[in-house]
Protein backbone atom coordinates (compact mmCIF):
# COMPACT_ATOMS: atom_id res chain seq x y z
CA UNK A 1 0.00 0.00 0.00
CA UNK A 2 1.45 3.40 -0.90
CA UNK A 3 1.76 6.41 0.89
CA UNK A 4 -0.77 8.34 -1.41
CA UNK A 5 -3.59 5.61 -0.18
CA UNK A 6 -2.36 5.55 3.38
CA UNK A 7 -2.90 9.03 3.73
CA UNK A 8 -6.26 9.11 2.60
CA UNK A 9 -7.11 6.10 4.40
CA UNK A 10 -5.64 8.23 7.86
CA UNK A 11 -7.72 11.15 6.55
CA UNK A 12 -11.06 9.39 6.02
CA UNK A 13 -10.48 8.10 9.64
CA UNK A 14 -9.88 11.26 11.23
CA UNK A 15 -12.97 12.44 9.86
CA UNK A 16 -15.00 9.83 11.00
CA UNK A 17 -13.63 10.44 14.48
CA UNK A 18 -14.80 14.10 14.88
CA UNK A 19 -18.09 12.96 14.90
CA UNK A 20 -18.22 9.65 17.10
CA UNK A 21 -19.78 7.20 15.14
CA UNK A 22 -19.95 9.23 11.88
CA UNK A 23 -19.47 7.07 8.68
CA UNK A 24 -18.38 8.16 5.28
CA UNK A 25 -19.63 7.43 2.05
CA UNK A 26 -16.51 7.96 -0.90
CA UNK A 27 -17.71 10.36 -3.27
CA UNK A 28 -18.12 9.16 -6.95
CA UNK A 29 -15.17 8.96 -9.52
CA UNK A 30 -14.34 11.55 -12.01
CA UNK A 31 -11.49 10.06 -13.44
CA UNK A 32 -9.21 12.71 -11.90
CA UNK A 33 -7.15 12.78 -8.64
CA UNK A 34 -7.39 16.74 -7.70
CA UNK A 35 -8.53 17.42 -3.90
CA UNK A 36 -11.75 19.84 -3.92
CA UNK A 37 -13.33 21.81 -1.28
CA UNK A 38 -14.70 20.02 1.72
CA UNK A 39 -18.67 19.60 1.55
CA UNK A 40 -20.70 18.97 4.33
CA UNK A 41 -22.47 15.44 4.46
CA UNK A 42 -25.39 13.67 6.87
CA UNK A 43 -23.45 11.57 9.18
CA UNK A 44 -24.42 7.96 8.68
CA UNK A 45 -24.19 6.31 12.10
CA UNK A 46 -24.96 7.93 15.67
CA UNK A 47 -24.57 7.11 19.41
CA UNK A 48 -26.07 8.50 22.33
CA UNK A 49 -25.68 7.50 26.32
CA UNK A 50 -28.21 7.98 28.60
CA UNK A 51 -28.03 7.52 32.28
CA UNK A 52 -29.49 6.22 35.08
CA UNK A 53 -32.35 8.21 35.67
CA UNK A 54 -33.43 8.10 39.48
CA UNK A 55 -33.11 5.08 41.82
CA UNK A 56 -36.44 6.54 43.74
CA UNK A 57 -39.49 4.28 43.90
CA UNK A 58 -41.58 7.62 43.18
CA UNK A 59 -39.40 8.88 39.94
CA UNK A 60 -41.53 8.92 37.21
CA UNK A 61 -39.30 9.51 34.22
CA UNK A 62 -39.97 10.08 30.66
CA UNK A 63 -37.53 9.57 27.29
CA UNK A 64 -38.48 11.25 24.34
CA UNK A 65 -36.18 10.34 21.20
CA UNK A 66 -36.53 12.78 17.69
CA UNK A 67 -34.54 13.57 14.77
CA UNK A 68 -34.90 16.20 12.20
CA UNK A 69 -35.20 15.67 8.66
CA UNK A 70 -31.93 16.41 6.81
CA UNK A 71 -31.45 17.18 3.08
CA UNK A 72 -29.38 14.90 1.41
CA UNK A 73 -29.65 11.82 4.07
CA UNK A 74 -30.41 8.07 3.72
CA UNK A 75 -33.42 7.12 2.24
CA UNK A 76 -33.64 4.02 5.23
CA UNK A 77 -32.10 3.18 8.22
CA UNK A 78 -33.01 2.21 12.22
CA UNK A 79 -32.18 3.68 15.53
CA UNK A 80 -32.77 1.51 18.73
CA UNK A 81 -32.03 2.27 22.58
CA UNK A 82 -30.88 -0.69 24.59
CA UNK A 83 -30.61 -0.86 28.09
CA UNK A 84 -27.43 -1.19 29.87
CA UNK A 85 -26.09 -3.10 32.38
CA UNK A 86 -26.55 -1.44 35.39
CA UNK A 87 -24.10 -2.12 38.36
CA UNK A 88 -24.76 -1.36 42.02
CA UNK A 89 -24.19 2.69 43.14
CA UNK A 90 -21.77 0.71 45.60
CA UNK A 91 -19.41 0.12 42.68
CA UNK A 92 -16.68 2.86 43.44
CA UNK A 93 -16.48 0.96 46.47
CA UNK A 94 -15.71 -2.27 45.13
CA UNK A 95 -18.81 -3.50 46.76
CA UNK A 96 -21.50 -5.24 43.76
CA UNK A 97 -25.07 -6.19 44.41
CA UNK A 98 -25.61 -7.55 40.83
CA UNK A 99 -27.04 -6.81 37.18
CA UNK A 100 -30.28 -6.67 35.66
CA UNK A 101 -31.12 -5.58 31.99
CA UNK A 102 -34.58 -4.15 31.00
CA UNK A 103 -35.50 -3.40 27.75
CA UNK A 104 -36.49 0.44 27.39
CA UNK A 105 -40.46 1.32 26.47
CA UNK A 106 -38.94 3.25 23.61
CA UNK A 107 -39.16 3.05 19.73
CA UNK A 108 -37.78 5.93 17.50
CA UNK A 109 -40.32 7.16 14.98
CA UNK A 110 -39.28 8.14 11.16
CA UNK A 111 -37.62 11.75 10.97
CA UNK A 112 -39.80 14.74 11.85
CA UNK A 113 -41.55 12.94 14.54
CA UNK A 114 -40.80 12.90 18.14
CA UNK A 115 -41.67 9.35 19.40
CA UNK A 116 -42.17 9.00 23.78
CA UNK A 117 -41.84 6.43 26.34
CA UNK A 118 -41.60 5.49 30.05
CA UNK A 119 -38.78 4.65 31.60
CA UNK A 120 -40.48 4.89 35.24
CA UNK A 121 -40.80 1.63 37.52
CA UNK A 122 -38.28 -0.01 39.82
CA UNK A 123 -34.59 1.46 38.85
CA UNK A 124 -34.60 2.15 35.45
CA UNK A 125 -31.48 1.40 33.53
CA UNK A 126 -29.11 3.69 31.88
CA UNK A 127 -29.41 3.54 28.02
CA UNK A 128 -26.86 2.39 25.05
CA UNK A 129 -28.25 4.12 21.99
CA UNK A 130 -27.14 3.98 18.07
CA UNK A 131 -29.03 5.63 14.90
CA UNK A 132 -28.47 4.54 11.28
CA UNK A 133 -28.81 6.05 7.68
CA UNK A 134 -31.70 8.58 7.91
CA UNK A 135 -32.04 8.42 11.98
CA UNK A 136 -28.57 9.31 12.16
CA UNK A 137 -28.27 13.35 11.65
CA UNK A 138 -28.76 15.38 14.39
CA UNK A 139 -30.50 12.89 16.47
CA UNK A 140 -31.61 13.59 19.90
CA UNK A 141 -32.75 11.70 22.63
CA UNK A 142 -34.34 13.77 25.95
CA UNK A 143 -34.47 11.78 29.26
CA UNK A 144 -36.98 13.93 31.85
CA UNK A 145 -37.53 12.88 35.86
CA UNK A 146 -39.83 14.32 37.82
CA UNK A 147 -39.49 13.21 41.76
CA UNK A 148 -42.22 14.16 44.05
CA UNK A 149 -40.39 14.08 47.72
CA UNK A 150 -37.08 13.24 49.01
CA UNK A 151 -33.36 13.92 48.67
CA UNK A 152 -33.11 15.41 44.95
CA UNK A 153 -36.98 16.19 44.62
CA UNK A 154 -38.18 18.36 41.69
CA UNK A 155 -38.19 17.64 37.87
CA UNK A 156 -34.46 16.47 36.62
CA UNK A 157 -33.78 16.35 32.51
CA UNK A 158 -30.34 15.72 30.36
CA UNK A 159 -30.17 15.44 26.76
CA UNK A 160 -28.79 12.08 26.18
CA UNK A 161 -24.90 12.66 24.88
CA UNK A 162 -22.21 11.02 22.66
CA UNK A 163 -19.67 9.26 23.88
CA UNK A 164 -16.28 10.77 24.49
CA UNK A 165 -12.97 10.46 26.13
CA UNK A 166 -12.96 13.75 28.26
CA UNK A 167 -15.70 15.30 30.23
CA UNK A 168 -15.42 18.72 32.67
CA UNK A 169 -17.87 18.99 35.33
CA UNK A 170 -17.62 22.59 37.46
CA UNK A 171 -20.68 22.69 40.04
CA UNK A 172 -20.14 19.59 41.84
CA UNK A 173 -20.24 19.16 45.74
CA UNK A 174 -19.65 16.80 48.33
CA UNK A 175 -20.70 19.21 50.98
CA UNK A 176 -23.27 18.11 53.73
CA UNK A 177 -26.59 17.92 51.88
CA UNK A 178 -25.79 17.23 48.54
CA UNK A 179 -25.11 13.51 46.95
CA UNK A 180 -23.80 13.40 43.75
CA UNK A 181 -22.51 10.83 41.58
CA UNK A 182 -21.11 10.99 38.24
CA UNK A 183 -22.63 8.21 35.53
CA UNK A 184 -20.42 6.40 32.93
CA UNK A 185 -22.19 4.59 30.55
CA UNK A 186 -19.93 2.76 28.00
CA UNK A 187 -21.37 1.34 24.35
CA UNK A 188 -18.60 -0.64 23.26
CA UNK A 189 -17.84 -3.78 23.17
CA UNK A 190 -14.34 -4.06 25.64
CA UNK A 191 -14.14 -2.38 29.13
CA UNK A 192 -13.16 1.42 29.08
CA UNK A 193 -10.77 2.83 32.00
CA UNK A 194 -11.12 5.88 33.45
CA UNK A 195 -10.17 8.08 35.73
CA UNK A 196 -12.00 10.43 37.98
CA UNK A 197 -10.49 13.82 39.71
CA UNK A 198 -11.25 16.18 42.27
CA UNK A 199 -10.60 19.68 42.21
CA UNK A 200 -11.27 22.06 44.68
CA UNK A 201 -10.36 25.75 45.72
CA UNK A 202 -6.71 24.33 46.62
CA UNK A 203 -5.57 22.51 44.41
CA UNK A 204 -6.55 18.60 43.73
CA UNK A 205 -8.40 16.62 45.82
CA UNK A 206 -5.51 13.56 46.63
CA UNK A 207 -7.16 10.23 46.02
CA UNK A 208 -6.22 6.88 44.27
CA UNK A 209 -9.89 5.60 44.56
CA UNK A 210 -10.64 7.23 41.23
CA UNK A 211 -7.60 5.86 39.21
CA UNK A 212 -8.34 3.30 36.61
CA UNK A 213 -11.94 2.53 36.99
CA UNK A 214 -13.52 -0.14 35.24
CA UNK A 215 -16.65 0.44 33.40
CA UNK A 216 -18.10 -2.84 31.07
CA UNK A 217 -19.04 -3.26 28.16
CA UNK A 218 -22.53 -2.14 27.53
CA UNK A 219 -22.51 -0.98 31.30
CA UNK A 220 -22.80 1.89 33.57
CA UNK A 221 -21.29 3.08 36.61
CA UNK A 222 -22.91 5.52 38.90
CA UNK A 223 -19.71 6.67 41.48
CA UNK A 224 -20.63 8.54 44.38
CA UNK A 225 -18.52 11.82 44.07
CA UNK A 226 -18.04 11.60 48.41
CA UNK A 227 -15.89 7.89 48.11
CA UNK A 228 -13.55 9.44 45.94
CA UNK A 229 -12.11 12.04 48.54
CA UNK A 230 -11.71 12.49 52.45
CA UNK A 231 -13.73 15.86 53.65
CA UNK A 232 -16.10 17.94 52.78
CA UNK A 233 -16.56 21.07 50.23
CA UNK A 234 -18.71 22.41 47.94
CA UNK A 235 -17.65 24.32 44.31
CA UNK A 236 -15.55 21.03 42.87
CA UNK A 237 -14.60 20.40 39.58
CA UNK A 238 -15.07 16.89 38.44
CA UNK A 239 -12.38 15.38 35.15
CA UNK A 240 -13.10 12.58 33.99
CA UNK A 241 -10.56 11.13 31.36
CA UNK A 242 -10.65 7.94 29.66
CA UNK A 243 -7.34 5.62 29.56
CA UNK A 244 -9.02 3.43 26.63
CA UNK A 245 -12.22 3.24 25.38
CA UNK A 246 -15.00 5.82 25.41
CA UNK A 247 -17.99 6.85 27.60
CA UNK A 248 -20.91 8.48 28.31
CA UNK A 249 -20.72 10.84 31.75
CA UNK A 250 -23.33 13.08 33.31
CA UNK A 251 -23.20 14.14 36.80
CA UNK A 252 -26.14 13.97 38.79
CA UNK A 253 -26.32 16.04 41.88
CA UNK A 254 -29.03 15.83 44.43
CA UNK A 255 -29.82 18.21 47.68
CA UNK A 256 -31.92 17.37 50.70
CA UNK A 257 -32.77 21.26 50.79
CA UNK A 258 -33.20 22.65 46.89
CA UNK A 259 -34.09 19.83 44.63
CA UNK A 260 -31.60 18.13 42.17
CA UNK A 261 -30.81 17.89 38.52
CA UNK A 262 -28.20 16.83 36.16
CA UNK A 263 -24.95 18.57 35.20
CA UNK A 264 -23.85 18.12 31.92
CA UNK A 265 -20.15 18.49 30.70
CA UNK A 266 -18.68 22.13 30.08
CA UNK A 267 -17.90 22.73 26.82
CA UNK A 268 -13.71 22.80 25.83
CA UNK A 269 -11.36 24.73 28.30
CA UNK A 270 -11.44 28.72 26.36
CA UNK A 271 -10.43 31.65 27.04
CA UNK A 272 -14.29 33.06 26.46
CA UNK A 273 -17.40 30.68 27.05
CA UNK A 274 -21.16 31.68 27.17
CA UNK A 275 -23.75 30.04 29.29
CA UNK A 276 -27.52 30.65 27.74
CA UNK A 277 -30.58 30.90 29.27
CA UNK A 278 -30.48 31.96 33.01
CA UNK A 279 -34.48 32.23 33.81
CA UNK A 280 -35.75 35.71 34.90
CA UNK A 281 -36.94 34.54 38.10
CA UNK A 282 -33.95 32.91 39.17
CA UNK A 283 -33.49 33.71 42.74
CA UNK A 284 -29.92 32.75 43.44
CA UNK A 285 -26.80 32.15 40.80
CA UNK A 286 -23.55 30.75 41.92
CA UNK A 287 -20.92 30.80 38.99
CA UNK A 288 -18.27 28.01 39.63
CA UNK A 289 -15.21 28.24 36.91
CA UNK A 290 -11.86 26.02 36.97
CA UNK A 291 -8.18 26.40 34.97
CA UNK A 292 -7.02 23.53 34.01
CA UNK A 293 -3.95 25.35 32.56
CA UNK A 294 -0.63 26.24 34.11
CA UNK A 295 -1.90 30.10 33.92
CA UNK A 296 -3.89 31.76 36.19
CA UNK A 297 -7.17 33.07 34.71
CA UNK A 298 -8.80 36.34 35.04
CA UNK A 299 -12.33 36.78 33.72
CA UNK A 300 -14.54 39.69 32.75
CA UNK A 301 -18.28 38.91 34.38
CA UNK A 302 -21.01 40.11 32.35
CA UNK A 303 -24.57 39.22 31.74
CA UNK A 304 -26.13 39.62 27.43
CA UNK A 305 -29.56 41.03 28.88
CA UNK A 306 -32.61 41.89 26.80
CA UNK A 307 -31.14 45.19 26.17
CA UNK A 308 -27.33 44.42 26.05
CA UNK A 309 -24.15 43.55 27.88
CA UNK A 310 -24.33 44.37 31.42
CA UNK A 311 -21.64 43.98 33.95
CA UNK A 312 -22.77 42.91 37.54
CA UNK A 313 -22.28 45.22 40.45
CA UNK A 314 -19.70 43.65 42.91
CA UNK A 315 -19.09 40.98 40.93
CA UNK A 316 -17.07 42.48 37.69
CA UNK A 317 -14.13 40.07 37.35
CA UNK A 318 -13.15 36.71 38.81
CA UNK A 319 -10.09 35.18 39.42
CA UNK A 320 -9.65 31.82 38.84
CA UNK A 321 -5.93 29.98 40.03
CA UNK A 322 -4.73 27.37 38.01
CA UNK A 323 -5.56 24.15 38.74
CA UNK A 324 -7.68 25.48 41.47
CA UNK A 325 -11.86 25.77 41.45
CA UNK A 326 -13.15 29.71 42.17
CA UNK A 327 -17.06 30.18 42.67
CA UNK A 328 -19.02 33.52 43.12
CA UNK A 329 -22.02 34.00 43.94
CA UNK A 330 -24.47 36.24 42.12
CA UNK A 331 -27.30 36.79 43.14
CA UNK A 332 -30.73 37.28 41.75
CA UNK A 333 -28.49 38.86 38.96
CA UNK A 334 -31.29 38.87 35.94
CA UNK A 335 -33.62 40.96 37.97
CA UNK A 336 -36.59 39.26 36.71
CA UNK A 337 -35.10 39.86 32.93
CA UNK A 338 -33.57 36.61 30.91
CA UNK A 339 -30.09 36.76 30.54
CA UNK A 340 -26.77 34.34 29.24
CA UNK A 341 -23.56 34.36 31.95
CA UNK A 342 -20.34 35.46 29.02
CA UNK A 343 -16.57 35.26 30.63
CA UNK A 344 -13.75 36.80 28.36
CA UNK A 345 -10.41 36.49 29.32
CA UNK A 346 -8.06 39.72 30.50
CA UNK A 347 -5.01 39.63 30.12
CA UNK A 348 -3.73 35.74 29.17
CA UNK A 349 -6.34 33.51 27.36
CA UNK A 350 -5.70 31.31 29.79
CA UNK A 351 -8.57 28.28 29.17
CA UNK A 352 -10.90 27.29 31.53
CA UNK A 353 -14.50 25.57 32.08
CA UNK A 354 -17.55 26.42 33.69
CA UNK A 355 -21.26 26.06 35.00
CA UNK A 356 -24.15 27.97 36.76
CA UNK A 357 -25.67 26.89 39.41
CA UNK A 358 -29.24 28.27 39.38
CA UNK A 359 -31.75 28.46 41.91
CA UNK A 360 -35.87 29.39 41.38
CA UNK A 361 -37.95 29.90 44.51
CA UNK A 362 -37.51 31.01 48.16
CA UNK A 363 -37.88 29.27 51.62
CA UNK A 364 -38.74 25.47 51.66
CA UNK A 365 -39.79 26.12 47.87
CA UNK A 366 -36.84 26.28 45.65
CA UNK A 367 -35.29 23.81 43.39
CA UNK A 368 -32.23 23.64 41.48
CA UNK A 369 -30.42 23.72 38.27
CA UNK A 370 -27.63 24.12 35.61
CA UNK A 371 -26.09 25.90 32.70
CA UNK A 372 -22.95 24.86 32.01
CA UNK A 373 -20.37 26.62 29.55
CA UNK A 374 -21.82 25.61 25.81
CA UNK A 375 -20.77 25.59 22.49
CA UNK A 376 -22.51 27.72 19.79
CA UNK A 377 -25.46 26.68 17.95
CA UNK A 378 -23.26 26.43 14.76
CA UNK A 379 -25.46 24.84 11.98
CA UNK A 380 -28.42 23.10 13.73
CA UNK A 381 -29.39 22.01 16.98
CA UNK A 382 -32.77 20.28 18.70
CA UNK A 383 -34.39 19.69 21.96
CA UNK A 384 -37.14 17.27 22.04
CA UNK A 385 -39.65 17.19 25.08
CA UNK A 386 -41.45 20.33 24.64
CA UNK A 387 -44.93 21.70 25.54
CA UNK A 388 -47.21 23.92 24.63
CA UNK A 389 -46.40 24.97 28.30
CA UNK A 390 -43.68 25.56 30.34
CA UNK A 391 -41.10 25.47 27.70
CA UNK A 392 -39.18 28.26 27.39
CA UNK A 393 -36.39 29.04 24.53
CA UNK A 394 -33.56 31.49 24.73
CA UNK A 395 -31.15 32.69 22.16
CA UNK A 396 -28.23 35.09 22.83
CA UNK A 397 -26.02 36.68 20.10
CA UNK A 398 -23.27 37.77 22.33
CA UNK A 399 -21.09 39.24 19.73
CA UNK A 400 -22.86 40.57 16.44
CA UNK A 401 -27.06 40.59 15.79
CA UNK A 402 -28.25 37.47 14.46
CA UNK A 403 -30.98 35.80 12.70
CA UNK A 404 -32.22 32.60 13.79
CA UNK A 405 -35.12 29.79 12.29
CA UNK A 406 -36.89 28.08 14.93
CA UNK A 407 -38.76 24.96 13.58
CA UNK A 408 -41.80 22.68 16.11
CA UNK A 409 -41.84 19.53 15.01
CA UNK A 410 -45.10 17.53 14.49
CA UNK A 411 -46.04 16.44 17.83
CA UNK A 412 -45.53 12.86 18.99
CA UNK A 413 -49.73 12.45 18.91
CA UNK A 414 -50.52 14.61 15.94
CA UNK A 415 -50.00 18.48 14.69
CA UNK A 416 -48.43 19.90 11.78
CA UNK A 417 -44.90 21.61 12.29
CA UNK A 418 -44.56 25.53 12.30
CA UNK A 419 -41.33 27.83 11.68
CA UNK A 420 -40.40 31.10 13.15
CA UNK A 421 -37.58 33.09 12.35
CA UNK A 422 -36.00 35.55 14.74
CA UNK A 423 -33.06 38.30 15.56
CA UNK A 424 -31.16 38.85 18.33
CA UNK A 425 -29.67 42.21 18.62
CA UNK A 426 -25.66 41.73 19.34
CA UNK A 427 -25.22 41.51 23.29
CA UNK A 428 -29.14 40.75 23.91
CA UNK A 429 -30.47 37.15 25.40
CA UNK A 430 -34.16 36.87 24.31
CA UNK A 431 -36.85 34.47 25.54
CA UNK A 432 -38.40 34.15 22.24
CA UNK A 433 -42.18 33.20 22.14
CA UNK A 434 -41.43 29.53 20.20
CA UNK A 435 -43.28 28.41 17.44
CA UNK A 436 -46.11 25.61 18.80
CA UNK A 437 -47.50 22.82 16.14
CA UNK A 438 -50.58 23.81 15.35
CA UNK A 439 -53.69 21.28 16.66
CA UNK A 440 -50.48 19.70 18.93
CA UNK A 441 -51.02 16.15 20.69
CA UNK A 442 -48.52 14.80 22.92
CA UNK A 443 -45.02 16.69 22.77
CA UNK A 444 -42.56 17.94 20.21
CA UNK A 445 -39.15 19.34 19.28
CA UNK A 446 -37.59 22.48 18.88
CA UNK A 447 -34.57 22.93 16.09
CA UNK A 448 -32.88 26.47 15.95
CA UNK A 449 -30.86 26.96 12.94
CA UNK A 450 -28.77 30.43 12.67
CA UNK A 451 -29.41 31.97 9.44
CA UNK A 452 -27.21 34.97 9.06
CA UNK A 453 -25.09 37.15 11.53
CA UNK A 454 -23.05 36.38 14.37
CA UNK A 455 -22.59 33.19 16.75
CA UNK A 456 -25.70 32.21 18.35
CA UNK A 457 -25.92 30.52 21.97
CA UNK A 458 -29.20 28.64 23.43
CA UNK A 459 -30.94 26.90 25.94
CA UNK A 460 -34.65 25.44 26.67
CA UNK A 461 -35.95 25.49 30.37
CA UNK A 462 -38.63 22.72 31.00
CA UNK A 463 -41.04 24.27 34.37
CA UNK A 464 -43.62 22.13 35.75
CA UNK A 465 -44.50 23.15 39.69
CA UNK A 466 -44.89 20.65 42.08
CA UNK A 467 -47.02 21.26 45.49
CA UNK A 468 -45.37 24.88 45.33
CA UNK A 469 -42.07 23.92 44.34
CA UNK A 470 -41.17 25.43 41.21
CA UNK A 471 -39.27 22.38 39.06
CA UNK A 472 -37.47 23.13 36.32
CA UNK A 473 -34.47 21.56 34.34
CA UNK A 474 -32.18 23.13 31.78
CA UNK A 475 -30.63 22.15 28.47
CA UNK A 476 -27.83 23.88 26.15
CA UNK A 477 -28.26 23.64 22.19
CA UNK A 478 -25.13 22.44 21.13
CA UNK A 479 -24.36 21.96 17.12
CA UNK A 480 -25.81 18.52 17.03
CA UNK A 481 -23.43 17.06 14.61
CA UNK A 482 -25.44 16.18 12.46
CA UNK A 483 -23.27 16.68 8.95
CA UNK A 484 -19.48 15.73 8.45
CA UNK A 485 -17.40 17.94 6.24
CA UNK A 486 -16.33 15.29 3.41
CA UNK A 487 -13.61 16.68 1.40
CA UNK A 488 -14.45 16.21 -1.99
CA UNK A 489 -12.13 14.05 -4.81
CA UNK A 490 -12.62 13.82 -8.66
CA UNK A 491 -11.15 9.70 -8.05
CA UNK A 492 -13.22 7.58 -6.02
CA UNK A 493 -11.47 6.18 -2.76
CA UNK A 494 -12.22 3.11 -2.80
CA UNK A 495 -10.64 2.93 -6.19
CA UNK A 496 -7.16 3.77 -4.22
CA UNK A 497 -8.14 1.58 -1.23
CA UNK A 498 -8.25 -2.06 -4.26
CA UNK A 499 -4.50 -1.15 -5.12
Amino acid sequence: MNRTTLSLIAGATALAAVTGFASLNAPAASGDNTAKAATQQPVERTSLLCPQPSTSEIAETAYTSYTPVTQGAADSGKAELQAATVESADSASGKKTGKKTVKPALKPAEPGKPATGDGSGAEPPALVGTAEGKFAPGWTVQETTAVAAGTGRGLLGTNCTAPDTEFWFPGVSTATGRTDYVHLTNPDDSAAVVDVELYGKDGTLKSTVGEGITVQPHASEPILLSTLASGQQADLTVHVTVRSGRVGAAVQALDDKIGGDWLAASTDPAGSLVMPGIPKDATAVRLVAFAPGDQDADLKVRLASPSGLITPAGNETLHVKAGMTAAADLGDVTRGEAGSLVLTSTGTSAPVVAALQVVRGKGSKQEMAFIPATSPVGGRATVADNSSKGTTLALSAPGRSAQVKVTASAGSEGGTAATKTYTIKGGTTQDVDAPVPAGLKGTYALTVEPVSGGPVYASRTLASAQEGVPGFTIQNLPDDRGTVAVPEADQDLSVLLKK
